[in-house]
Protein backbone atom coordinates (compact mmCIF):
# COMPACT_ATOMS: atom_id res chain seq x y z
CA UNK A 1 0.00 0.00 0.00
CA UNK A 2 1.00 3.62 -0.65
CA UNK A 3 2.25 5.15 2.45
CA UNK A 4 0.28 8.61 2.94
CA UNK A 5 0.71 11.14 2.97
CA UNK A 6 3.80 11.66 0.11
CA UNK A 7 5.46 14.99 0.57
CA UNK A 8 8.26 17.11 -0.12
CA UNK A 9 11.41 15.47 0.76
CA UNK A 10 10.50 11.99 0.51
CA UNK A 11 12.04 9.33 -2.11
CA UNK A 12 11.28 5.99 -3.12
CA UNK A 13 9.21 4.09 -5.84
CA UNK A 14 5.49 5.94 -4.59
CA UNK A 15 7.29 8.94 -5.60
CA UNK A 16 7.97 8.03 -9.06
CA UNK A 17 4.27 6.78 -9.56
CA UNK A 18 3.26 9.70 -8.16
CA UNK A 19 5.29 11.58 -10.80
CA UNK A 20 4.01 9.40 -13.31
CA UNK A 21 0.22 9.72 -12.64
CA UNK A 22 0.82 14.12 -12.54
CA UNK A 23 2.46 13.47 -15.88
CA UNK A 24 -0.10 11.66 -17.31
CA UNK A 25 -3.01 14.00 -16.37
CA UNK A 26 -1.06 16.68 -17.86
CA UNK A 27 0.64 18.49 -15.15
CA UNK A 28 4.61 16.49 -15.62
CA UNK A 29 6.60 17.73 -12.24
CA UNK A 30 9.46 19.46 -14.80
CA UNK A 31 13.65 18.64 -14.08
CA UNK A 32 12.44 16.35 -11.08
CA UNK A 33 14.75 13.57 -10.16
CA UNK A 34 12.75 9.95 -10.54
CA UNK A 35 11.11 9.06 -7.02
CA UNK A 36 12.54 12.09 -5.52
CA UNK A 37 9.25 14.58 -4.01
CA UNK A 38 11.08 18.17 -5.15
CA UNK A 39 10.01 21.62 -5.07
CA UNK A 40 8.73 20.40 -9.27
CA UNK A 41 7.05 17.41 -7.92
CA UNK A 42 5.31 19.91 -5.08
CA UNK A 43 4.22 22.49 -7.43
CA UNK A 44 3.07 19.96 -10.19
CA UNK A 45 0.96 18.08 -7.28
CA UNK A 46 -0.21 21.47 -6.35
CA UNK A 47 -1.49 22.41 -10.21
CA UNK A 48 -3.61 19.13 -10.32
CA UNK A 49 -5.51 20.39 -7.07
CA UNK A 50 -6.05 23.47 -7.88
CA UNK A 51 -7.27 22.41 -11.82
CA UNK A 52 -9.28 19.00 -9.81
CA UNK A 53 -11.07 21.23 -7.17
CA UNK A 54 -9.07 20.24 -4.28
CA UNK A 55 -7.16 21.82 -1.65
CA UNK A 56 -3.67 22.49 -3.15
CA UNK A 57 -1.80 21.48 -0.26
CA UNK A 58 0.70 19.68 -2.28
CA UNK A 59 0.99 16.98 -0.09
CA UNK A 60 -0.39 13.62 -1.73
CA UNK A 61 -3.18 12.99 0.81
CA UNK A 62 -5.13 9.82 -0.08
CA UNK A 63 -7.70 11.90 -1.61
CA UNK A 64 -5.49 13.59 -4.12
CA UNK A 65 -4.24 10.24 -4.41
CA UNK A 66 -7.50 8.98 -5.39
CA UNK A 67 -8.18 11.81 -7.91
CA UNK A 68 -4.85 10.88 -9.74
CA UNK A 69 -5.79 7.53 -10.12
CA UNK A 70 -9.31 8.65 -11.26
CA UNK A 71 -7.95 11.20 -13.93
CA UNK A 72 -5.97 8.37 -15.27
CA UNK A 73 -9.60 6.63 -16.97
CA UNK A 74 -10.72 7.63 -20.21
CA UNK A 75 -13.82 6.80 -21.62
CA UNK A 76 -13.38 4.04 -23.54
CA UNK A 77 -10.55 2.55 -21.65
CA UNK A 78 -13.04 -0.17 -19.68
CA UNK A 79 -16.12 -1.72 -19.71
CA UNK A 80 -18.42 0.09 -18.12
CA UNK A 81 -20.93 -1.43 -15.69
CA UNK A 82 -22.38 -1.11 -12.08
CA UNK A 83 -20.84 -2.30 -9.02
CA UNK A 84 -20.13 -2.28 -5.76
CA UNK A 85 -18.24 -0.57 -4.85
CA UNK A 86 -19.35 1.52 -7.16
CA UNK A 87 -16.86 2.22 -10.06
CA UNK A 88 -15.21 6.10 -9.94
CA UNK A 89 -12.88 7.84 -13.11
CA UNK A 90 -13.06 10.55 -15.62
CA UNK A 91 -14.28 8.04 -18.21
CA UNK A 92 -17.50 8.08 -15.91
CA UNK A 93 -17.54 11.83 -16.15
CA UNK A 94 -17.11 11.75 -19.55
CA UNK A 95 -20.53 9.56 -19.92
CA UNK A 96 -22.69 11.39 -17.97
CA UNK A 97 -21.63 14.62 -19.80
CA UNK A 98 -21.96 12.78 -23.12
CA UNK A 99 -26.09 11.28 -21.70
CA UNK A 100 -26.90 14.55 -20.23
CA UNK A 101 -25.93 16.28 -23.21
CA UNK A 102 -28.54 14.03 -25.67
CA UNK A 103 -30.61 14.19 -23.15
CA UNK A 104 -30.64 11.03 -20.95
CA UNK A 105 -30.79 12.53 -17.11
CA UNK A 106 -27.98 10.58 -15.07
CA UNK A 107 -27.86 13.65 -12.41
CA UNK A 108 -25.04 15.46 -11.94
CA UNK A 109 -21.67 14.66 -13.67
CA UNK A 110 -20.08 12.98 -10.47
CA UNK A 111 -17.70 10.47 -11.93
CA UNK A 112 -19.41 7.59 -9.72
CA UNK A 113 -21.00 4.73 -11.50
CA UNK A 114 -24.62 5.06 -9.48
CA UNK A 115 -28.17 3.97 -10.52
CA UNK A 116 -29.09 6.78 -11.99
CA UNK A 117 -26.59 6.81 -14.41
CA UNK A 118 -27.20 3.12 -15.39
CA UNK A 119 -31.01 3.90 -16.01
CA UNK A 120 -29.75 6.84 -18.38
CA UNK A 121 -27.49 4.87 -20.00
CA UNK A 122 -29.85 1.71 -20.29
CA UNK A 123 -32.88 4.03 -21.53
CA UNK A 124 -29.95 5.36 -23.99
CA UNK A 125 -29.23 2.03 -25.88
CA UNK A 126 -33.14 1.31 -25.60
CA UNK A 127 -33.87 4.35 -27.74
CA UNK A 128 -30.43 3.83 -30.32
CA UNK A 129 -31.76 0.48 -31.18
CA UNK A 130 -28.70 -1.09 -29.14
CA UNK A 131 -28.78 -3.91 -26.35
CA UNK A 132 -30.17 -2.31 -23.48
CA UNK A 133 -28.04 -4.17 -20.41
CA UNK A 134 -26.51 -0.86 -18.90
CA UNK A 135 -22.81 -1.82 -19.34
CA UNK A 136 -20.48 0.86 -21.52
CA UNK A 137 -18.88 -0.67 -23.72
CA UNK A 138 -17.38 0.49 -27.25
CA UNK A 139 -20.68 0.71 -29.60
CA UNK A 140 -22.52 2.86 -26.96
CA UNK A 141 -19.52 4.82 -26.76
CA UNK A 142 -19.16 5.48 -30.09
CA UNK A 143 -23.04 6.19 -30.75
CA UNK A 144 -22.70 8.96 -27.82
CA UNK A 145 -19.98 10.30 -29.64
CA UNK A 146 -22.33 10.27 -32.88
CA UNK A 147 -24.81 11.70 -31.34
CA UNK A 148 -23.15 14.37 -28.78
CA UNK A 149 -21.62 15.52 -32.44
CA UNK A 150 -24.64 16.57 -33.98
CA UNK A 151 -26.34 17.53 -30.75
CA UNK A 152 -24.85 21.16 -31.00
CA UNK A 153 -24.44 23.05 -27.59
CA UNK A 154 -26.13 23.53 -24.12
CA UNK A 155 -26.18 23.38 -20.69
CA UNK A 156 -27.40 19.28 -20.37
CA UNK A 157 -30.11 18.08 -19.46
CA UNK A 158 -28.77 17.84 -15.20
CA UNK A 159 -28.62 21.15 -15.15
CA UNK A 160 -31.60 22.13 -16.16
CA UNK A 161 -33.29 19.89 -13.83
CA UNK A 162 -31.14 21.19 -10.87
CA UNK A 163 -31.92 25.02 -12.15
CA UNK A 164 -35.79 23.89 -11.71
CA UNK A 165 -35.49 22.59 -8.71
CA UNK A 166 -34.37 25.42 -6.48
CA UNK A 167 -36.38 27.70 -8.47
CA UNK A 168 -39.21 27.81 -6.09
CA UNK A 169 -39.18 29.79 -2.56
CA UNK A 170 -39.69 28.28 0.81
CA UNK A 171 -38.84 28.94 4.08
CA UNK A 172 -37.11 28.00 7.32
CA UNK A 173 -39.96 26.32 8.53
CA UNK A 174 -39.84 23.43 5.31
CA UNK A 175 -35.94 23.03 5.12
CA UNK A 176 -34.47 19.83 5.75
CA UNK A 177 -30.87 20.75 6.78
CA UNK A 178 -27.58 18.44 7.48
CA UNK A 179 -24.83 19.87 9.36
CA UNK A 180 -21.62 18.07 9.58
CA UNK A 181 -18.28 19.11 11.23
CA UNK A 182 -14.94 16.72 10.03
CA UNK A 183 -13.03 17.81 13.59
CA UNK A 184 -12.31 20.30 15.51
CA UNK A 185 -15.75 22.43 15.20
CA UNK A 186 -18.22 20.64 17.55
CA UNK A 187 -19.54 23.17 19.49
CA UNK A 188 -20.10 25.19 16.04
CA UNK A 189 -21.86 22.98 14.42
CA UNK A 190 -24.49 22.07 17.67
CA UNK A 191 -24.86 25.90 17.95
CA UNK A 192 -25.65 25.86 14.20
CA UNK A 193 -27.99 22.85 14.67
CA UNK A 194 -29.30 24.03 17.71
CA UNK A 195 -30.23 28.02 16.50
CA UNK A 196 -31.75 26.37 13.01
CA UNK A 197 -33.92 23.85 15.20
CA UNK A 198 -35.17 27.19 16.86
CA UNK A 199 -36.20 28.51 13.78
CA UNK A 200 -38.09 25.87 12.62
CA UNK A 201 -36.10 23.95 10.72
CA UNK A 202 -35.74 20.28 10.82
CA UNK A 203 -32.11 19.52 11.22
CA UNK A 204 -29.39 16.66 11.39
CA UNK A 205 -26.05 16.84 13.35
CA UNK A 206 -23.07 14.88 11.86
CA UNK A 207 -19.96 14.73 12.67
CA UNK A 208 -18.52 11.25 10.52
CA UNK A 209 -15.20 12.03 10.26
CA UNK A 210 -15.52 10.05 6.52
CA UNK A 211 -16.78 12.55 4.06
CA UNK A 212 -18.86 9.68 2.18
CA UNK A 213 -20.39 8.85 5.59
CA UNK A 214 -21.69 12.58 5.77
CA UNK A 215 -22.88 12.41 2.25
CA UNK A 216 -24.78 9.65 2.76
CA UNK A 217 -26.33 10.24 5.81
CA UNK A 218 -26.87 13.46 3.74
CA UNK A 219 -28.76 11.54 1.37
CA UNK A 220 -30.73 9.34 3.55
CA UNK A 221 -32.15 11.82 5.52
CA UNK A 222 -33.49 13.20 1.96
CA UNK A 223 -31.71 16.72 3.12
CA UNK A 224 -32.43 20.06 1.41
CA UNK A 225 -29.06 21.11 1.87
CA UNK A 226 -26.20 20.32 3.66
CA UNK A 227 -24.00 22.90 5.41
CA UNK A 228 -20.27 21.57 6.61
CA UNK A 229 -17.49 22.89 8.67
CA UNK A 230 -13.87 21.95 7.96
CA UNK A 231 -11.35 23.11 10.37
CA UNK A 232 -7.86 24.44 9.15
CA UNK A 233 -4.64 25.32 11.12
CA UNK A 234 -4.12 28.57 9.21
CA UNK A 235 -6.05 31.79 8.47
CA UNK A 236 -9.07 30.28 6.06
CA UNK A 237 -12.23 31.59 5.29
CA UNK A 238 -13.17 29.69 2.01
CA UNK A 239 -17.05 28.46 1.31
CA UNK A 240 -17.03 25.62 -1.45
CA UNK A 241 -19.84 24.24 -3.77
CA UNK A 242 -19.89 21.47 -6.08
CA UNK A 243 -18.61 22.31 -9.24
CA UNK A 244 -16.75 21.02 -12.36
CA UNK A 245 -15.70 22.53 -16.04
CA UNK A 246 -19.21 21.18 -17.18
CA UNK A 247 -21.36 21.73 -14.30
CA UNK A 248 -22.22 23.24 -11.35
CA UNK A 249 -24.52 22.93 -8.28
CA UNK A 250 -26.64 26.26 -8.84
CA UNK A 251 -28.21 25.86 -5.65
CA UNK A 252 -25.32 24.93 -3.90
CA UNK A 253 -23.28 28.11 -5.70
CA UNK A 254 -26.09 30.66 -4.19
CA UNK A 255 -26.28 28.85 -0.80
CA UNK A 256 -22.43 29.93 -0.92
CA UNK A 257 -22.88 32.92 -1.89
CA UNK A 258 -25.54 34.02 0.83
CA UNK A 259 -22.87 32.26 3.11
CA UNK A 260 -20.14 34.19 2.47
CA UNK A 261 -22.05 38.19 2.48
CA UNK A 262 -23.24 36.99 5.70
CA UNK A 263 -19.71 35.88 7.07
CA UNK A 264 -17.92 38.80 6.07
CA UNK A 265 -16.87 40.37 9.36
CA UNK A 266 -17.25 37.76 11.29
CA UNK A 267 -14.21 35.23 10.21
CA UNK A 268 -10.21 36.25 10.71
CA UNK A 269 -10.80 37.25 7.00
CA UNK A 270 -12.97 38.01 4.76
CA UNK A 271 -14.76 34.28 3.11
CA UNK A 272 -13.91 33.30 -0.37
CA UNK A 273 -16.66 31.28 -2.41
CA UNK A 274 -15.53 28.28 -4.63
CA UNK A 275 -16.21 25.67 -7.00
CA UNK A 276 -14.49 22.71 -5.94
CA UNK A 277 -15.06 18.76 -6.29
CA UNK A 278 -14.37 18.18 -2.48
CA UNK A 279 -15.97 14.65 -1.88
CA UNK A 280 -18.75 15.87 0.39
CA UNK A 281 -19.60 18.07 -1.87
CA UNK A 282 -19.66 15.52 -4.98
CA UNK A 283 -21.23 12.93 -3.10
CA UNK A 284 -24.04 14.51 -1.55
CA UNK A 285 -27.37 14.98 -4.12
CA UNK A 286 -28.67 17.99 -2.73
CA UNK A 287 -27.12 21.38 -2.65
CA UNK A 288 -24.39 21.77 -0.46
CA UNK A 289 -21.76 23.83 1.19
CA UNK A 290 -18.30 23.47 2.77
CA UNK A 291 -16.45 25.68 4.77
CA UNK A 292 -13.09 25.40 5.67
CA UNK A 293 -12.21 28.11 8.53
CA UNK A 294 -9.54 28.66 10.84
CA UNK A 295 -7.77 29.00 12.93
CA UNK A 296 -10.01 27.13 15.26
CA UNK A 297 -9.45 29.08 18.12
CA UNK A 298 -10.47 32.27 16.47
CA UNK A 299 -13.21 30.93 15.00
CA UNK A 300 -14.72 29.10 18.32
CA UNK A 301 -14.58 32.30 19.68
CA UNK A 302 -16.29 33.55 16.80
CA UNK A 303 -19.49 31.00 17.35
CA UNK A 304 -22.18 33.54 18.63
CA UNK A 305 -21.97 35.93 15.81
CA UNK A 306 -21.18 32.42 13.16
CA UNK A 307 -24.64 31.00 14.49
CA UNK A 308 -26.36 33.96 13.33
CA UNK A 309 -24.47 34.63 10.18
CA UNK A 310 -25.34 31.05 9.26
CA UNK A 311 -29.13 30.78 10.41
CA UNK A 312 -29.45 33.97 7.98
CA UNK A 313 -27.98 32.61 5.36
CA UNK A 314 -29.90 29.09 5.70
CA UNK A 315 -33.26 31.58 5.72
CA UNK A 316 -32.20 33.80 3.24
CA UNK A 317 -31.49 31.36 0.35
CA UNK A 318 -35.31 30.12 1.20
CA UNK A 319 -36.43 33.17 0.07
CA UNK A 320 -34.44 33.25 -2.69
CA UNK A 321 -32.63 30.15 -3.81
CA UNK A 322 -31.44 31.19 -7.25
CA UNK A 323 -28.02 32.30 -7.54
CA UNK A 324 -27.38 35.74 -5.89
CA UNK A 325 -26.40 38.63 -8.45
CA UNK A 326 -22.55 39.99 -8.31
CA UNK A 327 -21.83 43.21 -6.98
Amino acid sequence: MTPFPLQRGQHGEPIRDLQRRLGAAGHNPVGAEAGSFCSSTETALQQFQEARGLHASGVCDEQSWLALVEAGWKLGDRLLVLSAPQLRGDDIESLQRALNHVGFDCGRPDGILGPATIRALTDFQRNCGLNADGICGRKTVHMLDVLRRQSGSGPGVASVRELESVRHTTSLHTLRIVVGQFGGLSSIGRSVARALRQQGATVMSTDEYDATAQAAAANRFGATIYIGFEASPNVCADVSYFAVPSFESVGGRSLGAHLVRQLDGVLPIAPTLRGMRLPVLRETRMPAVLCSVGPVRDVVDATGALTTAVVDAARMWGDAPLPVPSD
